[in-house]
């Protein structure tokens, strides 16, 4: 009874003159949507909508850029604290629930517009916008690097006794490097070459934890690079995700350092070699 009354409703409001003129061409056209933005912005949040509006609100300030949320989270508030602030043309809210970044992020990257894609977290915060300059610049200076990180370097380590894969630092440049892996965030995407030679996140990995560094391995074995640049970022909480998932994010880490060590202990000294012939 419901859907025909609303049917009925809708029906006399497409006959009312009162709502003919809602739309036009040039209501929209002063949304002022950019199909070709330099930037997509990805932010991942979980139940974190205060924090990450504060970034959003900065963001805004790029010449060229697409913000997409991610609502990860399970508390509604923030869902629609996010679709309030999100009233730009090329502002973005995608609603899922609990799937975590491996199979949220992949799906956004898809989604995205942008040139050059930043991964970003809900705890992330920066002072200035440098940051995403001085990222486009190295990856045009840099045509085959896929992957761009702004923390550290970082390198893939293998504890053959336990058949066991884990990160550690890597030596590099202050300013910028070719490294093994990075992780996020920001972890800056080359969509173009990602669709064409990575073409997805591991699904293995989902829900999250070393899927980051199984992408960078598969970048170089691909004749990609990865590189390394200081971001400046601080953070503005614990992130939302792993918050309460510190028993799950042990276990992730077991299950997944053994399948990184599957796939890649053999490949490790290559990678490295890659590395260290790419010139900077």
């Amino acid at each position: 009874m419901k859907l025909f009354l609303h049917k009925l409703f809708l029906a006399l409001q497409k006959r009312s003159k009162a709502t003919q003129n809602k739309k036009s061409y040039e209501t929209w056209a002063a949304k002022g949507y950019n199909n070709t933005p330099l930037v997509s912005a990805i932010i991942q949040s979980h139940n974190k909508s205060l924090q990450v509006i504060h970034v959003i609100r900065k963001l805004r300030a790029f010449h060229s850029i697409e913000i997409i949320v991610i609502d990860d989270g399970s508390d509604l508030s923030h869902t629609q604290a996010l679709a309030k602030e999100l009233t730009g043309g090329n502002e973005f809210l995608i609603r899922a629930n609990d799937l975590y970044e491996n199979v949220t992020y992949n799906k956004t990257i898809r989604f995205a517009s942008g040139k050059y894609i930043a991964l970003l977290q809900d705890d992330d915060d920066f002072d200035s916008l440098n940051w995403l300059e001085e990222a486009t610049t190295l990856f045009g200076k840099y045509p085959r690097m896929a992957i761009l990180g702004g923390k550290d370097g970082l390198d893939i380590v293998f504890e053959e006794d336990k058949q066991l894969a884990h990160g550690g630092k890597y030596e590099h440049d202050a300013k910028f490097s070719f490294v093994p892996a990075v992780n996020r965030a920001p972890m800056w995407i080359n969509k173009d070459l990602f669709i064409e030679k990575l073409q997805h996140i591991d699904f293995n990995f989902a829900p999250f934890q070393f899927d980051d560094y199984e992408l960078c391995a598969r970048a170089w074995v691909n004749g990609l690079q990865v590189g390394r640049y200081d971001a400046p970022f601080k953070s503005l909480s614990v992130g939302g995700m792993r918050l309460w998932n510190n028993a799950f994010t042990k276990e992730q880490y077991h299950r997944n350092g053994r399948q990184l060590y599957d796939l890649y202990h053999d490949k490790i000294d290559e990678i490295r070699l890659k590395v260290k012939e790419s010139k900077v």
